[in-house]
């Protein structure tokens, strides 16, 4: 059985990575609605209203938690250079728990750090070019497919325009307005990342000359030069937007009906020629464990670890002769550059390692946010009760309904009730109902996962929160 609950935390709502939504697409934590309308249809939420301004962490803004300080460093891409990773090793080290976590935007996560070590660490990063700006580091929110220039899926790599958004990002006086959970999507026109749900997403087109922006309902195509003026013009028409709504919102999909970006204009207004463009297909698709082939003949090797946390030792273990290291919006790493026998080697040393390495591994597909003790809203200790096996689904374990970093499109959801019990459902296209009885909280997890979301039921099943492993 679980322990009992906690003192309520001082902590405002919403601090983590993105929280579910609701069947109509609010977020739960921040509307509410009538049980029905006058004809007896489900009613639709009111509109999102921010009453507060955004307290998303960074690495100047640290969270209090249960566990300590805790520090979110943007990483525009997930991209590092092996200096970087070996950096964030070591600050892991000297100031937090000595372990990274990885989020659900490729970002970073330290924990763990004493209240006399934030200028020490916002010094290192500094020295690292991780903190390029104090004022906007909590802005650079950009993920970008991981696989970019690594295989023959995209439509080449996304470098040039990582470098020049998060450039214009940094160089701009009013960008610091945006809110911390703001998020822009570079995709290589695979359709991974747009499916992600960014508040302004670039996908390249093939032949590299064009790309489509869209920002809400809004998709036009622009020239491919153009594609990080045009991100950036749709983010300042968002703030624009927001501002005459009065309503406080942070996203794009807060803003209340009859206030939508008009991009059009804003793009016309800025001088960016564009025109009407198709709303691409998007798929949110992790890459697999295991190698990738390159174009240009090399090999990547992609790994993830347990949970979505590594050590510091495992972070320096990933050094290869790329000398870059991607991180993914699925809590992955990609390392380029290598040839095929050795990125077979570097896969075998990092399965030593306790990466998962191979899409069958116990452990691939599994997620869980930080749990008991950490914090202080959580009813269970999710990390522990979390358990390996075969997957098709994601799985997430959430220690409270707040579900933070749960997977987009399909997943199995396990959420730690007050009660000292595990709720478990199929989430996305639709759900179906997981038979358990109690205590089969394993079986019911492993049930869900082997089902395809196609229903339109919204069911549950419910075991005790007694799931204990090993790892």
């Amino acid at each position: 059985m679980l322990a009992a609950m906690p003192p309520p935390s001082t902590t405002p709502p919403n601090q983590g990575e993105p929280r579910i939504a609701d069947p109509l697409g609010a977020v739960v934590h921040d509307v509410r609605a009538t049980a029905q309308d006058a004809a007896g249809r489900p009613a639709r939420p009111a509109p999102v209203v921010r009453d507060r301004d955004d307290a998303c962490p960074g690495t100047l803004r640290l969270h209090t938690a249960d566990d300590g300080r805790l520090a979110r460093l943007r990483l525009p891409g997930g991209i590092l250079t092996v200096r970087q990773v070996n950096a964030l090793a070591a600050a892991a080290e000297r100031y937090g728990d000595g372990h990274l976590g990885i989020t659900s935007r490729g970002n970073a996560e330290l924990r763990g750090i004493g209240d006399s070590c934030g200028t020490g660490l916002a010094e290192l990063l500094r020295h690292t070019a991780l903190l390029p700006s104090e004022r906007h580091e909590r802005i650079r929110n950009i993920v970008a497919s991981p696989l970019a220039g690594l295989d023959n899926l995209g439509h080449g790599t996304l470098h040039p325009w990582l470098r020049e958004l998060d450039a214009l990002l940094c160089a701009q006086d009013w960008t610091p307005a945006l809110s911390g959970r703001f998020l822009f999507a570079l995709d290589d026109g695979r359709g991974d990342v747009a499916s992600l749900g960014a508040d302004v997403t670039l996908l390249a087109q093939e032949g590299g000359d064009t790309a489509v922006v869209r920002v809400g309902a809004s998709t036009l195509r622009v020239a491919a030069a153009d594609a990080p003026r045009a991100a950036l013009e749709a983010a300042r028409a968002f703030l624009a937007t927001a501002a005459a709504a009065g309503t406080g919102a942070w996203r794009v999909r807060e803003l209340p009906p009859g206030h939508e970006v008009a991009l059009a204009r804003t793009l016309a207004d800025a001088g960016i020629p564009a025109e009407p463009a198709p709303v691409p297909d998007a798929h949110a698709t992790a890459p697999e464990p295991g190698t990738a082939a390159a174009p240009d003949g090399t090999y990547a090797v992609i790994v993830a670890p347990v949970l979505g946390r590594v050590t510091s030792t495992q972070l320096r273990a990933l050094a290869g002769p790329g000398g870059e290291v991607r991180i993914t919006p699925w809590r992955g790493f990609v390392l380029p550059g290598f040839d095929e026998r050795t990125a077979h080697e570097k896969l075998r040393q990092l399965h030593d390692a306790g990466f998962i390495t191979t899409p069958d591994a116990p452990w691939a597909g599994v997620g869980a946010c930080t749990g008991r003790p950490g914090c202080a809203k959580a009813l269970a200790d999710v990390r522990r009760d979390a358990l390996p096996g075969p997957g098709g689904l994601p799985v997430h374990w959430s220690g409270c309904e707040r579900r933070c970093g749960h997977p987009h499109g399909d997943w199995v959801d396990v959420t730690a009730t007050p009660d000292g019990h595990y709720t478990v459902a199929v989430r996305g296209a639709g759900e179906r109902q997981v038979p358990m009885e109690q205590g089969e909280l394993a079986v019911a997890v492993a049930a869900a996962r082997s089902t395809a979301a196609t229903g339109p039921a919204r069911t549950q099943a419910t075991g005790t929160g007694t799931g204990t492993t090993t790892r």
